[in-house]
């Protein structure tokens, strides 16, 4: 349904799987961040549900071709340097779709995990970006320093799974302050009974239906609220 991409990405290269709607009428753009392992089937899977639902889809490979082969990597893609330079990597792909002749309207992003954690700092990181879905994100991450103040105009949502502590978490209590006295606004919703990784039908063993149908319902309609 889809196929892989080539831009310009900070003085060199990018590239990312892109699915554009059917039909031929410009539609506003989502970003899909990975959780730091690469463009695996259900990030695929993801990009090619929200071309169905109306949207033109990029899922940029922050890996740039190669895997991640440490369990630790999206903590310290977290606690490093790397947070910065994968930000600008998604600033780039809104680029990107800006300039496509298929995109019309606004930039939403959604990531998973370490991912979700990168979607949230991103819209901090560029204009292009005025709205995120985050599912059980990693919080906080030292390189995402709360106290910018770059979110005026935006919107987010944080999915969070019963397993990381919900919406109480001192982590996700963090960024939504963060994101709401930078002049944004952030709602947060409770699944109860879930776990890590509770949207992802690749992992059987954390997947709920219930949880991840009212938790794409909810995405869907920040983006068709937002984006235009």
């Amino acid at each position: 349904m889809g196929e892989m991409v080539t831009y310009r990405c900070n003085g060199g290269t990018g590239e990312g799987y892109l699915v554009v709607p059917p039909g031929g009428t410009a539609s506003p753009a989502v970003i899909v961040i990975q959780d730091w392992w690469g463009l695996a089937s259900h990030v695929r899977a993801v990009v090619d549900r929200f071309a169905e639902a109306g949207f033109v889809a990029l899922a940029p490979d922050l890996r740039h071709g190669g895997p991640a082969n440490k369990p630790d990597e999206p903590r310290q893609l977290l606690n490093s340097g790397q947070l910065d330079a994968a930000a600008a990597d998604v600033a780039a792909a809104a680029d990107y779709l800006a300039g496509r002749p298929e995109v019309a309207g606004k930039i939403g992003c959604v990531g998973f995990r370490a991912g979700a954690s990168l979607a949230l700092w991103s819209i901090a990181r560029t204009e292009r970006i005025v709205a995120t879905s985050a599912f059980y994100p990693l919080l906080p991450g030292d390189g995402m320093r709360p106290e910018r103040t770059d979110y005026a105009g935006k919107a987010a949502v944080i999915h969070c799974c019963e397993a990381d502590g919900t919406s109480v978490d001192p982590g996700v209590q963090l960024v939504r302050r963060a994101i709401e006295t930078g002049g944004g606004t952030c709602q947060t919703y409770d699944y109860p009974g879930t776990a890590h990784a509770f949207f992802n039908e690749d992992r059987p063993e954390n997947f709920d239906h219930r949880a991840a149908a009212r938790a794409w319902a909810r995405t869907l309609e920040l983006f068709r609220a937002k984006l235009g």
